[in-house]
């Protein structure tokens, strides 16, 4: 089995355990009680922020939002019932393989 890096494993079980937590008093709850769409908006303005501040050479702010991405990459993960061990092993399924021959076979 695949293993998922502690820092993962740690947000993502934060994130689980925020569901069915009062929204007034958690952030991720809030997350959650706003729907499935509002966490996939989240991981995207996230990435944007991560691939603006590589454009602008900036370090710190790159490992900030980086940070932040993962975090609501993690809630995610959660919300749609996917273990960051699952994604670990798709990883390792594509160890090896050229990243143009795993491309051109997903659109097969």
């Amino acid at each position: 089995m695949t293993q998922t890096p502690d820092f993962l494993a740690e947000l993502y079980a934060t994130a689980l355990s925020r569901k069915g937590a009062d929204p007034d008093s958690s952030y991720v709850a809030r997350l959650y009680a706003r729907g499935r769409a509002k966490i996939a908006q989240k991981v995207g303005e996230e990435g944007l922020e991560t691939a603006l501040a590589a454009v602008g050479q900036d370090r710190a702010a790159v490992i900030a939002e980086s940070a932040d991405l993962l975090f609501h990459l993690a809630v995610l993960w959660a919300d749609c019932g996917i273990d960051p061990a699952d994604v670990a092993a798709e990883l390792e399924r594509r160890k090896g393989t050229s990243g143009l021959v795993e491309k051109a076979n997903r659109k097969e």
